[in-house]
């Protein structure tokens, strides 16, 4: 069901079956699948492609030349930078058939996956993680976490308004934009106060 407060562009297709939240807009050129469930106040900018069964949250943004591939998941706030790609099979061969070996990769909540950047799939990316452009994600990202390269490595923390933390002797640090204290403890960390 489309929303009738929703928007979509004279040029992009929506096949019967698929779920569009109230304030969506779909641009250019973009094609959902049946079955795909995008919440409202979304963003999809031109020639996106959302594939069968997958799940797109609340206020998710994806620009310009992504294509999001069934196994996808992405919770609500995610950011996905232009021409940025998922995978689904971990092992593709065009003459065998892996359409039934489709792994869930899981975006989490507020999460940043930037330009260019690549996703391997059945991994997980966790909430308010921020992935730099052009990085290749072959492993579990945690929570809040700064990765780049390839492979992405870890070199740093985020904030949740995507501000790298820096961490004082206590183990805490605070958010520049939003006075939000952070805590490090065992190789994770939490949001201990909302500034």
């Amino acid at each position: 069901m489309i929303h009738e407060e929703a928007y979509i562009h004279e040029s992009a297709y929506v096949d019967e079956g698929a779920a569009i939240g109230s304030g969506t807009k779909v641009w250019h050129f973009c094609h959902v699948m049946g079955n795909a469930s995008i919440g409202s106040e979304c963003t999809l900018g031109q020639n996106v492609f959302v594939g069968d069964n997958v799940k797109i949250g609340d206020r998710v943004k994806i620009q310009n030349n992504v294509s999001v591939y069934e196994g996808v998941i992405c919770e609500d706030e995610v950011f996905l930078g232009p021409s940025m790609v998922f995978t689904n099979v971990i092992n593709p061969r065009s003459g065998v058939d892996r359409s039934n070996q489709f792994l869930e990769t899981r975006v989490g909540k507020g999460a940043t996956v930037g330009a260019n950047a690549t996703i391997i799939c059945g991994n997980e990316i966790g909430r308010y993680a921020f992935i730099g452009a052009g990085a290749v994600v072959t492993r579990e990202v945690p929570d809040y976490a700064l990765v780049l390269g390839n492979p992405a490595r870890q070199v740093g923390w985020m904030s949740r308004n995507g501000h790298r933390l820096q961490f004082n002797e206590k183990n805490t640090a605070i958010c520049p934009e939003t006075g939000e204290e952070y805590r490090l403890a065992d190789g994770s960390v939490r949001l201990e106060v909302e500034g």
